[in-house]
């Protein structure tokens, strides 16, 4: 079949994460660096003159309908009232509950690509308030930029981050976010620090290296392949759980270092190396197709 547009869906790290407080909703305040990766899942798209969203292959255990690709351009649909739908094709390569944001980086390449396929010229503002009805990391790849994010994590300041290098172990775990965060262990007052719009230099720096995952503590006792992934990072430097987990990540200043470790650690543990970036490759390849 020929498509009419692919998109890279890039993965994320959660530099450190805080959970702040709760609302009465249920929804958990947060503080949280976005670092965005050059490395994620694959969509491709092709416009259709009937309503129907087809996506193949279908992944297990997930149904059509509850899947956030469909689950987004059914929304998109709903939000112009556009009669037109699409055929999409998913190359998968981040793992699922993996604290990657695959999921919603995927409803966001759909947002976008969409958008352009059905010439919505919906703003970026809007897919995003779209988009956060799917979850609260999705406005954060809809656009497009690393990111310093408060409230449920749709309030966004864009920071430039160096663009260093990671090694991301998988453990063969995958981790439920409601379960982690219906945890009556997970403390939920950390202070809130203050980061101006639009940081970087020292005082990112500083909220990045002596952060932390709330989360981390609460994962690793339910799941102890998470402990393990962090322990043999913290080896070579700060070993961190992403997310609500179960992917751990170090950075390193070159590829040639972060290459020679995810090569020792490749007897124990599943992983990849990626390297941050500030501008999503969603973005750049919407741009380079227009």
């Amino acid at each position: 079949m020929d498509f009419d547009l692919t998109l890279p869906a890039p993965a994320k790290l959660n530099l450190f994460l805080h959970i702040n407080g709760r609302r009465k909703d249920g929804y958990h305040l947060l503080q949280t660096v976005f670092q965005l990766l050059d490395r994620g899942d694959q969509l491709s798209f092709r416009a259709t003159k009937t309503p129907d969203i087809q996506l193949t292959p279908p992944m297990p255990d997930v149904p059509h309908e509850e899947n956030l690709i469909v689950r987004a351009a059914r929304l998109l649909q709903a939000h112009s009232n556009t009669s037109q739908g699409a055929q999409i094709q998913l190359e998968k390569v981040l793992p699922m509950g993996g604290g990657l944001g695959g999921g919603s980086s995927n409803a966001a390449t759909t947002l976008l690509a969409l958008n352009q396929l059905w010439s919505l010229d919906l703003s970026l503002d809007t897919l995003a308030e779209i988009g956060l009805q799917l979850g609260a990391d999705v406005p954060v790849f809809v656009r497009g930029q690393s990111a310093f994010a408060e409230g449920v994590g749709e309030q966004l300041s864009p920071v430039k981050l160096p663009e260093n290098w990671y090694v991301i172990l998988c453990p063969n775990c995958h981790v439920s976010t409601p379960e982690i965060f219906s945890n009556e262990r997970l403390t939920r007052d950390t202070p809130k620090i203050k980061i101006a719009p639009a940081s970087e230099g020292q005082g990112l720096e500083e909220a990045c290296s002596k952060g932390r995952n709330d989360c981390e503590p609460v994962a690793t006792d339910l799941y102890p392949a998470i402990k393990d992934a962090i322990f043999w990072l913290n080896q070579f430097g700060d070993g961190r759980m992403t997310g609500t987990g179960a992917c751990c990540f170090c950075r390193f200043n070159s590829q040639a270092e972060a290459e020679k470790v995810l090569n020792e650690a490749q007897s124990k543990f599943k992983g990849f190396i990626a390297k941050g970036v500030n501008t999503s490759p969603a973005l750049e390849g919407l741009n380079e197709a227009n």
